[in-house]
C-alpha cells in the first residue's frame, strides 16, 4: 500500500517524530494513522 505524504505528514505533527519513523509506522499499520499512533 501507498503511504501519502498527507498521512506521514498528519502523523509527525500528531506525534512529532521523525519523517522515516512516521512513514515506517504508517507502512507496518496499512495507513492507519490512530494505530501508528499507537505504535
Amino acid at each position: 500500500m501507498a503511504i501519502s505524504a498527507q498521512a506521514v505528514k498528519q502523523l509527525k505533527e500528531l506525534t512529532n517524530c521523525g519523517m522515516m519513523d512516521c512513514k515506517r509506522a504508517l507502512e507496518e499499520t496499512n495507513g492507519d494513522v490512530d494505530a501508528a499512533i499507537k505504535n
